[in-house]
């Protein structure tokens, strides 16, 4: 159990969820009759970033835009998570309750990776969610990688899952979009002055890395790779051959330098330290930190982002592009720095393997708290959007 601090709050709960104003006629239920499957494409992946600001707020919750989960899964005077309801029921089907709930078909799902795509202790995609993956893609459903890795840590991975190559894949916590070929289709940067500052700012406080907007070696800078112990030993190993050690690492970051994010990680104790040092620097109005916390392996990760960057930021504007209105996307994850994205999108699922106090979230945010990742959870709610999309078109 993750156990509540009473240091100050991670700078990201601080700030209002993020969630794309739509048209006022997009918050209403197409009806099943007209409902449209897609047939999606990023044709032009040499497009360049959007230009024209998105104006983001906050969409009240109501059961036009939100599962009534209430209605679904209730006992006296407490909500019950779908945990039991989906490990009950037979590996292919799905609560018609449940599918009956959803207001819209589901055009677009955001899937992160670890702790929700793969299994516990395995880089290796389950059989299942594989199949549910390419049955998505094949029912005209987009379906979009949505992960705090970088694309160059990401892409090994799904190399062999047999997607789409214009598939999207959102990396670096929503400041790169690329699909599968490698082709940029969406980024944002973070500026070097900034970057210069947050290394003032963070010195001596566990590890601190850039990460440079570039397709080969090395694409990662790192001041003092001795700051690394346990499981980032373990990164820093995995990733030596991209790393390069620079002292002081400011001087590094020159104007001319493009970068896509800086990272801090350590104990959940040096975190605690280095989100007070960031709160209060004279530059914490002009980045954002999204923390992922894994407290059984006592490791905290503050991802360092251009101002108002994070996965529902990328997601939203890759429902632009697409078409596709918010109500008929769906969200898959289960850490800190899922929780912008499953307030977006139209469904937003949990994983049950998150830690309790993001399932405690759940009931009020309005997610879904769905199977774990080793139960198939992507695959089970995937099967789930396919269904959706069957039954719009009776």
């Amino acid at each position: 159990m993750t156990r509540r601090q009473n240091n100050p709050a991670p700078i990201h709960n601080r700030r209002r969820p993020i969630r794309l104003i739509q048209p006022r006629h997009s918050h209403q239920p197409t009806p099943a009759s007209q409902a449209k499957i897609p047939s999606y494409s990023l044709s032009n992946p040499r497009m360049a970033p959007l230009t024209d600001p998105i104006h983001l707020t906050k969409i009240p919750l109501t059961p036009r835009n939100r599962l009534n989960l209430s209605a679904l899964y209730t006992i006296p005077g407490k909500l019950k998570t779908m945990i039991p309801s989906f490990s009950s029921v037979l590996p292919n089907s799905l609560p018609e309750s449940l599918l009956e709930s959803l207001p819209e078909p589901i055009r677009l799902v955001a899937v992160d990776m670890d702790g929700t795509l793969l299994p516990d202790f395995s880089t290796v995609v389950s059989p299942r969610n594989q199949q549910a993956l390419k049955a998505a893609q094949q029912a005209g459903i987009v379906v979009a990688i949505a992960t705090g890795r970088r694309q160059a840590f990401t892409a090994p991975l799904l190399q062999d899952v047999g997607l789409r190559a214009d598939t999207p894949m959102i990396t670096s916590n929503g400041a790169v979009t690329r699909n599968f070929a490698g082709d940029r289709i969406d980024f944002e940067h973070l500026h070097p002055s900034i970057a210069r500052e947050l290394c003032s700012v963070l010195h001596g406080v566990g590890l601190l890395v850039f990460t440079l907007d570039k397709s080969g070696a090395p694409d990662l800078l790192v001041e003092n790779i001795t700051a690394a112990h346990g499981r980032l030993a373990r990164w820093v190993d995995a990733n030596r051959h991209a790393i390069q050690e620079v002292t002081p690492l400011a001087s590094a970051l020159t104007d001319s330098v493009e970068l896509i994010q800086g990272m801090a990680a350590g104990t959940i104790a040096e975190m605690e330290e280095a989100q007070r040092l960031l709160s209060i620097s004279p530059l914490a109005d002009q980045f954002d930190v999204i923390r992922t916390a894994y407290p059984g392996h006592d490791l905290t990760i503050l991802d360092l982002l251009p101002k108002g960057v994070s996965k529902s930021f990328a997601l939203a504007r890759l429902a632009r592009r697409l078409g596709i209105p918010q109500a008929q996307t769906m969200a898959i994850g289960d850490n800190w720095n899922d929780e912008s994205m499953l307030d977006w999108a139209g469904v937003g699922v949990l994983m049950g393997n998150a830690t309790e106090e993001l399932r405690d979230l759940a009931p009020g945010r309005g997610w879904l708290v769905g199977p774990t990742n080793c139960q198939d959870g992507v695959a089970q709610m995937l099967e789930l959007a396919i269904a959706t999309l069957d039954s719009a078109r009776v």
